[in-house]
């Protein structure tokens, strides 16, 4: 098992244990008795709220970070050229282009036909 399947495994098994004990302490929570934790009708109650609070809290914190992120990408990244000067320079490459190819067929032409004047 190489390195990062057994980091993928240990993921895998701590998700399903967390998982696991979110939905036994959602629905049983007076299973927590045996950590010292009251099992009166309040204190079921408040654990309950608290299950529910905390992961609602973090993925909100999470949804805003994210939005936080794209903001100040946008923010700070900066605009792209106009199609019509992307268009205007892969033109002029393309003409360059053309001129070079045919300053080569000329010289190209000029080598010939001296090698035919040597050889006559």
């Amino acid at each position: 098992m190489s390195k990062d399947q057994a980091i993928g495994a240990a993921i895998f098994i701590v998700c399903i244990v967390v998982a696991i004990g979110y939905l036994v302490t959602l629905f049983y929570p007076n299973w927590l008795s045996v950590f010292g934790v009251g099992t009166d009708a309040a204190s079921l109650q408040n654990i309950r709220f608290w299950v529910i609070a905390v992961p609602v809290f973090i993925a909100f914190v999470a949804i805003m970070f994210i939005g936080a992120w794209i903001g100040w990408t946008m923010a700070t990244t900066p605009p792209p050229k106009p199609i019509e000067e992307i268009t205007t320079e892969i033109e002029e490459k393309k003409e360059e282009a053309k001129e070079e190819v045919a300053k080569d067929l000329t010289s190209a032409e000029e080598k010939l036909s001296e090698k035919k004047k040597t050889l006559k």
